[in-house]
């Protein structure tokens, strides 16, 4: 082949590799990510936490479930205790309608050996709505001192052990052991802001709530024995929980 064909070869070749690239579709850029979203707090997700128990007592009375009611109800006494000193340090007309108005009304109610349902009723969808009020109050303000998370954590793992004495008392030993065992399983969570208050009430507690576990054992425990250990760990939490309340009431005022 003569040169002048090769450089006429060549030039062909090259025009039509550079048209062939000038054709091909660019490069699709990586697809935007969607913003992820904010973590809630804990003061919000606590408070929300607890609601499905009321919505569990109004389902139950619109049923005509006397029982069922209660023992939502109950449940919500107990997951309330957790979280009730976040509403009454921001609201204290919202907590006085939650718990010494409605609450103490159903409450009361539901001790009746046949509850009337019909007449409970319209004061559990009245507490409901206003329960969601207090979610949308929280939701919108400012965030308490930090503090206050570790208070209503302490008092959202001592909840379960709230429950421990009420249930030998009235010798239903399965829910006792289910609470405590629902405390244990809790107490790892908060352990260490009890040891950094106390490393004697650490001590302590954690003693006490091995003999609690072992008294609970038997088929059929000494009421009255473990009742005074439990109110014993109960006694010395306490004392530390109202020292980490006492530094948030500070903080929270200045």
């Amino acid at each position: 082949m003569k040169l002048t064909s090769l450089i006429a070869l060549g030039f062909l070749t090259t025009f039509t590799l550079v048209g062939s690239s000038a054709q091909a579709p660019a490069a699709k850029a990586p697809a935007a990510k969607a913003p992820a979203k904010a973590t809630q707090r804990f003061e919000v997700t606590s408070i929300k936490a607890v609601r499905p128990t009321l919505v569990r007592t109004v389902a139950a009375l619109e049923k005509g479930d006397g029982a069922g009611a209660k023992a939502a109800f109950d449940a919500y006494d107990s997951g309330w205790n957790g979280i009730e000193v976040y509403i009454n340090v921001r609201s204290a007309d919202m907590y006085a309608a939650l718990e010494k108005n409605y609450q103490t009304r159903i409450a009361e109610g539901l001790k009746a050996p046949k509850p009337d349902t019909a007449k409970l009723l319209p004061d559990a969808k009245v507490m409901l709505a206003k329960y969601d009020e207090a979610i949308t109050m929280v939701e919108t303000a400012a965030p308490l001192n930090r503090l206050y998370d570790d208070v209503a954590h302490l008092r959202i793992v001592r909840a379960h052990l709230r429950e421990v004495n009420p249930a030998l008392k009235a010798g239903d030993i399965a829910k006792a052991r289910k609470s405590f065992g629902a405390f244990n399983d809790t107490w790892d969570d908060i352990e260490a802001l009890i040891k950094e208050r106390s490393a004697d009430a650490y001590v302590a507690i954690e003693s006490g709530m091995i003999k609690i576990e072992r008294g609970l054992m038997p088929k059929e425990p000494n009421v009255d024995e473990v009742t005074a250990l439990v109110t014993e760990v109960t006694t010395k939490y306490n004392a530390i929980l109202a020292m980490i309340a006492n530094d948030a009431k500070a903080a929270q005022a200045k």
